[in-house]
């Protein structure tokens, strides 16, 4: 067999490992799921599964590494290093332009991101997006907060941020909203920058 056709068998085994991983998170949660489960929803016998995987922690990590790697390698070195135009006192706030890469991907990857950030998942992973948001859309850009500007600890302010994002994400994917990448970065945008009392319609 050529390196191509046992590579592409090599790809169609661990996505239908994954796809039965997210499968069984929705339907029991992580922590519930025995290999012996993956093996059965994806058709393989226990050996094709340990062939590639130690055991149902190592596939979950490997998952996850391999998102957060992407989204490096596609978003951060990509980010757009421009800062929106809009008034000057909000200058320095993130542009739609910087979000929009990072629904996009988010959306490509539906189900396992589903999966991992929904209630059945794992904690763990919904702390380190938040802290992949924080680091490559806030505090590695330091032309969004001037420090001298700032009125409260930086820390706080992008961890707050970052959160507000994940939640909305959360909600997005958990009712499987008909929202664009580009309608919800919109949607984020519009509560960090105004507020959310701006955008209840209370605050004019």
């Amino acid at each position: 067999m050529s390196d191509m056709h046992l590579d592409l068998r090599v790809i169609r085994t661990r996505e239908s490992i994954k796809q039965a991983m997210i499968d069984l998170i929705e339907e029991k949660g992580f922590e519930a799921i025995t290999v012996k489960d993956l093996t059965t929803k994806a058709d393989i016998n226990r050996g094709t599964f340990y062939a590639h995987y130690q055991d149902k922690y190592d596939l979950l990590t490997k998952c996850q590494e391999e998102l957060m790697k992407e989204m490096k390698d596609k978003i951060v070195k990509n980010l757009p290093n421009v800062i929106a135009d809009i008034d000057s006192n909000k200058e320095n706030i993130v542009p739609i332009a910087m979000l929009v890469p990072f629904f996009e991907f988010i959306n490509r990857n539906r189900g396992l991101m589903k999966a991992l950030l929904g209630p059945n998942g794992d904690l763990s992973f919904q702390t380190k997006l938040k802290g992949f948001m924080g680091d490559a859309l806030f505090k590695s850009n330091p032309t969004i907060f001037k420090q001298e500007n700032l009125l409260v600890p930086i820390d706080y302010l992008v961890t707050y941020i970052a959160s507000a994002h994940i939640g909305v994400l959360q909600e997005w994917l958990r009712n499987d909203r008909e929202e664009s990448p580009e309608e919800i970065a919109r949607i984020i945008f519009t509560m960090t920058v105004n507020g959310p009392f701006f955008a209840a319609g209370v605050k004019k």
